[in-house]
């Protein structure tokens, strides 16, 4: 196992440790049923899920269903049929590269200052450098008018909330009754559809962006990250293995059948992309990645792939050429015990 992914093994076994179990446990095989749960490992059987599976998106064991439960209904995760389909090339036409190029110059600041105090010498926080990011990015998709100071509190905001929210509802040794910090920081300005894509947006960023750039750090990769061809493929190639999203529980809404299982309405599909792209044995490699249609699951599949993919390639490229001419090195991690998503809450970094 190299430096690199015995650091990022830590954000499991130290932040999700339940499911790092299950997920252990689970990859062996691509389907297995446990009662009336189903766990999926397999890519081909994860992408027939996202593919070829009916799927009831308000069902209690769903993502959707958490949401509504939540938040109420028109937050696009409990939404099917047209009404999803109009809510996606909606959100779609935001994220499209147009959209994307549109929201570059609101990073490209924070990622100035973020080297500009590397070469002074100063001890960069990757994780709260992600939260201005992430915050920014999100006040700009939700038409709000911050002042400097709260972009990085509504991306702690949106964190918070998404923690309790898993907390509730995913396989976890930690239990907490959900709180909405969003709502209690910036009261209605925020929709139901607003807060879903506050918190796909924050915490996706939250997760990948500092265990990306630790991972680039411990392996001495700051060169490819010079080159804007190698850097593309390497961005593909973290967001695989980092899998920000390792686990997705789904319902089916009608009978099925994946990988030679029959599936029923009442089985829980418990999908572990992680294993589905190979990200716990196969290493980023520029040189030798993964096919796309592999390395794109992590971002779904189909009627059910994420609109935010790009936007999540974009922010990935832009940090890791920003920090390639200081090539910084760790000093300091520490796992984010809370997060929804596998975190660190703490990477320190300084040039070299």
């Amino acid at each position: 196992m190299t430096p690199a992914r015995r650091r990022d093994r830590r954000v499991y076994t130290a932040s999700h440790p339940v499911l790092f179990a299950l997920m252990a446990g689970a990859r062996r095989t691509p389907l297995r049923r446990l009662g009336s749960r189903i766990i999926v490992s397999g890519h081909d059987e994860v992408r027939a899920v996202l593919t070829d599976v009916p799927l009831d998106r308000t069902d209690d064991r769903t993502t959707g269903g958490a949401i509504r439960r939540h938040e109420g209904e028109g937050a696009l995760f409990d939404q099917s049929g047209d009404e999803h389909r109009a809510s996606r090339r909606s959100l779609a036409a935001r994220l499209d590269s147009r959209g994307v190029a549109a929201l570059r110059p609101r990073w490209a600041t924070v990622l100035d200052d973020a080297v500009a105090l590397l070469r002074a010498g100063g001890q960069l926080d990757v994780c709260r450098l992600a939260d201005e990011v992430s915050g920014r990015t999100t006040a700009a998709l939700l038409d709000l008018d911050l002042a400097s100071g709260e972009h990085a509190e509504l991306a702690r905001a949106a964190r918070r909330t998404a923690s309790d929210a898993a907390a509730a509802e995913l396989p976890s040794w930690r239990r907490a009754a959900y709180r909405d910090h969003l709502a209690e920081a910036f009261g209605g300005r925020v929709d139901p559809l607003g807060k879903m894509l506050a918190l796909a947006a924050v915490t996706t960023t939250y997760a990948a962006i500092p265990r990306a750039v630790a991972w680039v750090a411990d392996e001495g990769w700051w060169d490819d990250c010079r080159d804007a061809q190698r850097r593309a493929v390497l961005v593909g190639e973290l967001l695989r293995v980092l899998a920000p999203t390792p686990l997705l529980p789904r319902v089916a809404a009608s009978p099925a059948t994946v990988g030679g299982r029959r599936v029923t309405p009442d089985d829980q599909l418990l999908l572990m992309v992680r294993h589905a792209v190979d990200a716990h044995r196969r290493d980023p490699s520029v040189d030798d990645p993964a096919p796309a249609a592999v390395s794109r699951l992590v971002f779904g599949a189909g009627p059910h792939a994420c609109p935010g993919a790009g936007l999540a390639r974009a922010q990935l490229d832009d940090v890791l050429a920003a920090l390639s001419d200081v090539r910084p090195r760790v000093v300091r991690s520490r796992a984010d015990r809370r997060a929804a998503l596998p975190a660190w809450r703490e990477l320190v970094v300084v040039a070299r």
